[in-house]
């Protein structure tokens, strides 16, 4: 910040540190609270609290309300601090929390045998939504809150475990001369690299810290029960030991879907990495570009991709890679966009382990990263989903989902894009007035294609004109680009596209080529191919790809964003008037059927010209997950609200002919799913899992916009039970999902378990609400903001009764909604709160409404909060329930008080089943219970297991009652 500093004309040594904070105001308060994460608030006030800076009273008032920072008065501070050992908890306090980021479990169990912590202390401190840094902070401030006892024990952890396993060692060991001089050589070429933002064409030179916002990053962990659970996490924690899910392996894979941030994420992880402020344990850093490698022809061995494609060394090559090969724990690859390599890996991959033979760059690269070359090396790899198969899924450490900017990381990038406030305010209206928009917009490349057309946006006016779909996006995108080319004061007329057709269709061409062959870097020989010209260049649509260029000693080019590669491959099949009729048809097949067998191949030889013959290739890349991309947005194109702007440029006969040829591939499609459904056991419902391809194409009929064809398709649809876990479901599938089930004749269960909907994709679900009996949505980031909204439009439909929103971030916050739906639906039958965030205060409130509901069956509340108190409450208020079949208190925190409070309940409701495992109930309790059993037959089983009862215990009361589950 110096020269910022200098340029306000004032000597720095004159200004006071006070005058320094005024004039730097509004950076500091952007650096601090616009990143989309509160990590950097934290830090400083972590140094603060440290230094003395702050006391602990004023770094609790400055934290948000509701936020995790215990209470304590000021007469409590100055006695705790007259502790020596609670004085350095927080003198070392950012030191004390690199230290425990990655040793959370341990600290905790030592202070659990220690007698320090209670379980409920540990589960207070490892709630899913904080990040480690915060669970390290939140231990911090509960030891303080103990005394002097449990911050000796907690230091006494940390000591030993900083203590070398073994005194043999050599504490002498240096790192040589020659590996520091290359490693300064290398930080410089990767911050020279990762200094200005590389994706979206690194537009108008934008510094990777004045644009980059914290994307969402969870953890994929498997529980005890086998399940995937996902946890928040910050961005060092991609290389940290949290979520190891296989030790041996040392591959952590980054996955998203296109768009989503994930090369800007690894610029940043490299940018950090460079200034020495982030990963620091690894001495050297080696990023590589899978797009860059792609089109590496020749053999190499390990040696010549990191000196030859990273940072070449001006000296002692061989010992700098022998140190390498000797030390591989302090050495780092990352490789971004795997999913852009030309070959998948197999089993059947050449087994390689000689760093010094050279090998095909694919072979070289799967050997990498299963570990037969390198062992010991951590390795980062980013790639879509769907092309990581279970070849190289096998050698993972650990997968991490990004999910995109949240609604408040949306505000941020807004905010950073634009200077004036004014401008970003109007666009961020223009986003809450335009749900669907918003949605989009949580894809990070949707958020900046909206954010640099914002004058496109702003002039749309009516709802009708705003974009709504993923294609009107791209085509606003492409009016900004010609309208800069063209005259910035002068507008556009309604034949914007035909005046730059022969544009779209050179750079449609290239663009499907490139695709068909998995190619996203073109020389300039290519593009004279295809009629590029320098004035199609200048459009700004390519830009040039630098370090292939440098590399390969010619010009290369790329296109801004793969997304917009494919969104110029569907304009040349939209535009083409020349093109087969077999296209279309073709690039909507399933992935299984795009492998034909030789024979078929041969019978379609003779009647497909050279043209041709590329597109049948181009449908027959099973493995290249950009056709589906280039489908979607064909069909968007061929929409009737685009007719206008198309029909100058492309017959009416020929668009209807190629819109009705993409309706009759949907239709098929979507008819080969529902012909997949399998007849009910008996009793049992009629379901249907849906397979990926089943959301992409309900997206492709969402960019149509067009009703009839959404009607006509689930007029076809007859099942009870609609299941789409882990379909990788966010708001953009929410909004297409809404539009089209929307037509379903009746009323079914929808499933939408382990997906990443958050709050606006349950607002963008909310028009299908009415044909939904049950609502599913477990492990969805929803939090408290949107149930209000949610229960509003549930009133409204009288078929929605059951509703599942376990495994989120609920609090008390959200409990006066749900009761207030319990009053005004009387035929609501099941809700599901199971493991959030809910006190006994929600329970009060959720009590309330469950009074005077006479419907409910099942209620669930597990894995919460609410104690004694809330146990009484939900009691007394389910006690004369003449409908309640299933309760579940599990993990709760119950003891006997509160068993004793569910003996009326037990007493005299229908209830038939009663879980209380894993809470504090003691014998007094159970007897409780088992004098309320001998008055209602109808009770099946109480679980009680993972109580305060002992072995003999346990033994006698089930003597007493068989229907006492321990």
């Amino acid at each position: 910040k110096c020269g910022e500093i200098k340029s306000t004309g004032m000597p720095i040594d004159l200004m006071t540190a006070q005058q320094l904070i005024l004039r730097q105001r509004a950076k500091l308060l952007s650096a601090l609270c616009c990143s989309g994460s509160s990590e950097g608030l934290e830090s400083v006030l972590d140094l603060l609290l440290a230094w003395g800076v702050l006391v602990w009273e004023d770094y609790q008032s400055i934290l948000l309300p509701g936020s995790w920072a215990l209470r304590a008065n000021t007469m409590e501070d100055k006695k705790e601090l007259s502790s020596k050992a609670i004085q350095t908890l927080q003198s070392d306090r950012p030191s004390l929390i690199r230290k425990l980021r990655d040793s959370i479990e341990g600290a905790l169990e030592v202070l659990l045998d220690a007698g320090s912590f209670t379980p409920l202390d540990c589960d207070a401190v490892q709630l899913p939504v904080y990040t480690p840094s915060q669970q390290a902070r939140r231990l911090l401030d509960q030891v303080r809150s103990k005394g002097e006892h449990a911050a000796k024990v907690l230091l006494h952890y940390i000591q030993q475990k900083e203590q070398p396993p073994s005194q043999s060692t050599e504490d002498d060991w240096t790192i040589p001369k020659e590996c520091l001089w290359y490693q300064k050589k290398l930080q410089s070429s990767v911050s020279a690299q990762s200094h200005f933002l590389s994706t979206n064409g690194g537009t108008s030179s934008l510094s990777l810290d004045d644009i980059y916002i914290d994307g969402q990053l969870e953890l994929v962990q498997v529980s005890s029960e086998s399940q995937p659970q996902c946890r928040a996490m910050g961005l060092e924690d991609v290389v940290g030991l949290l979520g190891t899910l296989n030790q041996e392996a040392d591959t952590v894979l980054i996955s998203g879907e296109a768009g989503s941030g994930k090369s800007t994420l690894l610029q940043r992880l490299h940018l950090l990495w460079a200034r020495g402020a982030a990963i620091r344990e690894f001495l050297l850093l080696f990023p590589f570009s899978c797009r860059r490698l792609s089109s590496e022809q020749r053999e190499l061995s390990l040696r010549e991709l990191l000196f030859l494609h990273c940072c070449w060394p001006d000296r002692d090559q061989d010992q700098l890679f022998q140190f390498i090969l000797d030390n591989p724990h302090l050495i780092l690859f990352t490789f971004d966009g795997l999913d852009e390599l030309k070959q998948c890996f197999s089993d059947s991959e050449q087994r390689h382990c000689c760093p010094t033979r050279c090998v095909p760059i694919p072979t070289l690269i799967f050997n990498l990263l299963q570990g037969s070359l390198m062992k010991g090396v951590k390795k980062v790899v980013t790639s879509r989903p769907d092309v990581v198969g279970p070849a190289l899924r096998r050698y993972l450490r650990k997968e991490v989902l990004l999910k995109g900017f949240s609604p408040n990381g949306i505000k941020c990038f807004v905010r950073k894009h634009h200077c004036d406030p004014n401008v970003a305010n109007r666009v961020l209206d223009s986003l809450q007035n335009n749900t669907a928009l918003k949605g989009l917009c949580h894809i990070p490349v949707f958020c900046w294609i909206v954010s640099k057309c914002y004058k496109e946006l702003l002039g749309c006016g009516d709802r009708e004109g705003c974009p709504q779909t993923i294609t009107d996006v791209y085509l606003m995108m492409l009016q900004h680009f010609f309208q800069c080319r063209d005259s910035p004061r002068k507008s556009l007329g309604i034949g914007w596209l035909h005046e730059y057709k022969d544009t779209a269709l050179h750079l449609g061409q290239l663009a499907m080529e490139g695709i068909k062959d998995s190619c996203y870097t073109f020389p300039g020989t290519e593009l004279q191919k295809f009629g590029v010209t320098e004035e199609d260049i200048g459009m700004g649509f390519l830009i040039h790809s630098k370090h292939l260029s440098s590399f390969h000693n010619c010009i290369h080019y790329e296109f801004l964003h793969v997304t917009m590669q494919c969104f110029f491959a569907a304009l040349y099949i939209v535009l083409n008037n020349n093109l087969n009729r077999s296209t279309i048809p073709k690039i909507f097949q399933p992935k299984d059927r795009q492998l034909q067998p030789p024979l078929h191949r041969a019978c379609l030889r003779h009647c497909l010209n050279g043209q041709e013959e590329a597109l049948k290739e181009l449908a027959m890349a099973s493995e290249n997950p950009n056709i589906q991309i280039t489908a979607t947005f064909v069909s968007g194109l061929l929409s009737h609200r685009h007719r206008s702007l198309l029909l100058p440029s492309c017959p009416g006969p020929t668009l209807d002919r190629k819109s009705k040829q993409v309706v009759k591939s949907l239709s098929k499609g979507m008819h080969k799913h529902f012909k997949s459904i399998p007849q009910p056991v008996e009793e049992e419902k009629k379901s249907m899992h849906a397979m990926p391809d089943f959301v992409w194409l309900i997206k492709c009929i969402y960019e149509m916009q067009d009703s009839s064809i959404a009607k006509d398709t689930m007029a076809k649809l007859e099942v009870e039970h609609l299941k789409l876990t882990y379909c990788n479901i966010g708001p953009v599938e929410c909004t297409a999902l809404a539009y089209v089930l929307q037509h379903l004749r009746n009323p079914v269960g929808l499933q939408l378990d382990y997906n990443s909907m958050g709050d606006v994709g349950v607002e963008q679900l909310l028009p299908c609400l009415h044909v939904c009996h049950s609502l599913y949505l477990r492990n969805n980031n929803i939090s408290d903001e949107v149930i209000g909204t949610l229960v509003e439009k549930g009133i409204q439909c009288e078929s929605f009764q059951k509703i599942a929103l376990f495994n989120n971030k609920l609090t008390d916050a959200c409990t006066h909604h749900l009761a207030h739906l319990l009053k005004m639906k009387q035929n609501f039958r099941s809700l599901r709160l199971g493991n959030n965030y809910i006190t006994a205060e929600g329970a009060e409130q959720l009590a309330e409404g469950l009074r005077l509901n006479i419907s409910l069956q099942f209620l669930g509340l597990w894995g919460n909060m609410i104690g004694d108190r809330g146990t009484k409450a939900i009691a007394n208020a389910l006690k004369n329930s003449q409908t309640l079949v299933w309760l579940s208190l599990v993990d709760n925190g119950v003891s006997s008080e509160g068993a004793c409070a569910l003996a009326p309940l037990i007493k005299n409701s229908t209830l038939e089943e009663l879980w209380l495992t894993q809470n504090c109930i003691t014998r007094a309790g159970v007897e409780f219970i088992i004098q309320a059993l001998k008055s209602n037959t109808s009770v099946k089983a109480v679980w009680l297991r993972g109580n305060e009862l002992s072995p003999e215990e346990i033994e006698d009361l089930a003597q007493q009652e068989p229907r006492l589950i321990f």
